[in-house]
């Protein structure tokens, strides 16, 4: 596994594992060029700064990318951010949404003894607390938690990302079950 390879040695006893970000696709996304944008996201988490590729004339890009950030601390919350790539000039703020991964964490320490496939571990309603434009479930799918996202946008007029949330634990990491 090539994420291994990148990871300091120090840095490995404190790593509860990887994060896999899936960025699905863009709907409404706001308009930055003329008649449409050339949008592209970015993650950030502590010093960890991640892009997807930029897709040329959509405001409903259809990314299907996946970033792996590696989690410290479940506590801290991740920061997407939506650009307008510009060739002559500095690219264009589309909106932002931060999410929080300790909800999501907490369900991996699930007992899934028995489960059946598609079981639905934990339901979070959109609030004032969070980015959430539709419920989020946490499930429970072919052998893996999953945890799917629509996020709002907020600074900017319209727009809304889809993500999704997978787990991958690294031998020699600390581990997820030994945290609380």
């Amino acid at each position: 596994m090539e994420e291994i390879d990148k990871i300091p040695k120090s840095l490995m006893e404190n790593l509860l594992g990887l994060l896999r970000v899936r960025v699905k696709r863009g709907v409404n996304l706001a308009v930055r060029d003329v008649r449409s944008s050339d949008p592209y996201v970015v993650i950030r988490m502590f010093n960890q700064k991640l892009k997807t590729r930029v897709i040329k004339k959509d405001v409903n890009p259809e990314w299907n990318e996946d970033l792996t950030l590696s989690i410290i601390d479940p506590n801290h919350q991740v920061k997407l951010t939506v650009y307008d790539r510009d060739t002559f000039s500095k690219d264009d703020k589309m909106g932002d949404a931060e999410f929080d991964i300790f909800p999501f964490i907490e369900a991996l320490k699930s007992d899934l003894t028995g489960l059946p496939n598609g079981t639905v571990l934990t339901r979070i309603q959109p609030s004032a607390q969070n980015f959430l434009a539709d419920e989020s479930c946490i499930t429970y799918v072919n052998g893996k938690i999953v945890q799917d996202m629509i996020l709002r946008l907020q600074n900017v007029e319209c727009g809304e990302v889809e993500i999704q949330l997978q787990w991958i634990d690294l031998p020699g990491s600390k581990g997820v079950l030994t945290t609380s």
